[in-house]
Formats: C-alpha cells, structure tokens, sequence
C-alpha cells in the first residue's frame, strides 16, 4: 500500500496541472511593416500569462503558448495588433502605422520623442510637402511651413543662398544653423535636390546644444535623404529650367569716348 502512494500523488498533482500548460509549444513568427520591412523590437506578449518576447533584427520571433492563445503585438508608432495563433506553428504578422498627429516619433538629435512632449521645440517638414511646391530649393520651401523660423534671401543674385535664423541671432558672426545631413555635421541645403529629401526635421530647443556642443547653438537643422526601399523599380524625372537677366543694363563708354570726356 505504501509504494502505491507516492505513484497516486504524483498522478493527483499531474492532474491539477491546467491542460493549457501541458498543450503549449513553441511558436515563430515574423513581423513587418506595410512596406515588408521587418519589424525589430516588436514587443510580443502571451494574453493570459507572462510569456513574452521581442523581435530580431529579421522580425523573428519565438514564444512558448498554446494552440488556442492569442498573441499581443505593439511597437512604436504602428497599432497594437492581437492574433490568434489557431494551432499555427509559424505567423506571418503585418504592422499598420498608427496616423495620430500627436503620437508622432520626432527626431532629437541622436534619439526620437513623441511629438505630443515636444511640441514647439521641434518642427517637422516631410519630403513630399516639399516636392509639392516645385520649388529648385529646399530652404525656399521650408519658409512657408516652418514656424518660428526666419527663412530670408537678402539678394536676388543668381546662385546666392538663404539666411536662416531659428533663436535669433545670439552672436555677432555666423548665425547660421548647423545642418546635419544623414548623420553628418556640416554642409548646407543649395546642393541637395528637395525631391531626394525624405524629412527635415529643426531643433529650435537649446538643449540640443548639449548634443552638438558649440556648434548647435544657433539650432540644429536634420536632414534625412530618401533611401532604396525593397520592391518594384519606379522611375520618375522632374526638370525645370530658369535664368535671370537684368532688367535695365546701362549703356557704357568705351575708350574713345571716356578720353573725349576726359579732356
């Protein structure tokens, strides 16, 4: 009687164990964007228990649930998604982007914020905004959509570039921005072509001069070029022709008529 107790407890024990427990198994998935990039970082969770993970830098991800558990999925600026698993071994998850204006990533120098935190400090203008006013520079476009930004041209000279001031002028010299094209400082907007900008992002707070020291202290201007994106090849070309004259050229004297004059 007593070698069957220990084999009748443990059966006992078995038997309370919740039959979700005993059935779950290992589940992959992969999670991308509406473009097919993956997602990375995408946080996974398990409703109804503590199982969770986060995405590879391939979108991959692995978690022990069981076949009838559903799964929550979120990242930054796309809509949490739930998903059924259905006994599936392998998910195929596509994340939506989230349009709420407030909800927004901004860029803040070398890390991104909810725009809702920084409202005021920071002003965004997106490439295709700027491709809409067919203009043959980006500064020329960014006057009418960047508050609190003084965009001017004191010359109509051929080729002669914008001033631009974002917290007025705090020094006797150069009071110009320090623009920061893809990650590097330095350069300036006259030779980028506004339909390769992807998004131009001033950081007028002057607490970006605790990241480019010096140097930001007249405001940061970040611009982000458009980059190869995976999928059908699409050709477009945008042309356009200008050329300035004056509009009265006095009529000078050549030498003959200088030496008359003189004498």
């Amino acid at each position: 009687m007593k070698k069957l107790q220990k084999p009748l407890m443990l059966l006992f024990l078995f038997c309370l164990l919740p039959l979700g427990a005993l059935a779950q198994s290992l589940i992959k998935g992969t999670v991308n964007d509406e473009n097919g990039e993956p997602v990375i970082g995408a946080t996974i969770r398990v409703l109804g228990s503590n199982a969770s993970t986060v995405t590879d830098l391939d979108g991959r991800f692995q978690v022990n649930a069981a076949p009838d558990a559903q799964l929550s999925i979120s990242y930054i600026g796309f809509g949490t998604q739930t998903v059924n698993v259905k006994g599936q071994k392998d998910l195929t998850v596509v994340m939506k982007s989230e349009d709420t204006t407030l909800n927004d990533v901004v860029v803040i120098g070398y890390g991104t914020m909810k725009k809702k935190l920084v409202t005021g400090a920071t002003v965004q203008v997106k490439g295709d905004d700027i491709a809409k006013l067919n203009t043959t520079n980006a500064l020329e476009a960014m006057a009418s959509s960047s508050p609190g930004v003084q965009i001017t041209q004191s010359s109509s000279q051929p080729g002669k570039g914008f001033s631009v001031t974002i917290r007025g002028k705090g020094t006797i010299g150069n009071s110009a921005p320090l623009y920061v094209i893809d990650g590097v400082p330095g350069g300036n907007l006259d030779g980028i072509n506004p339909a390769d900008i992807e998004s131009i992002d001033v950081l007028k707070d002057a607490a970006s001069a605790a990241i480019y020291g010096a140097r930001g202290a007249n405001g940061v201007i970040l611009v982000t070029t458009k980059q190869g994106k995976v999928g059908k090849i699409e050709l477009s070309y945008n042309g356009s022709m200008g050329w300035s004259n004056a509009y009265k050229r006095p009529q000078l004297l050549n030498a003959q008529q200088y030496m008359t004059i003189m004498d």
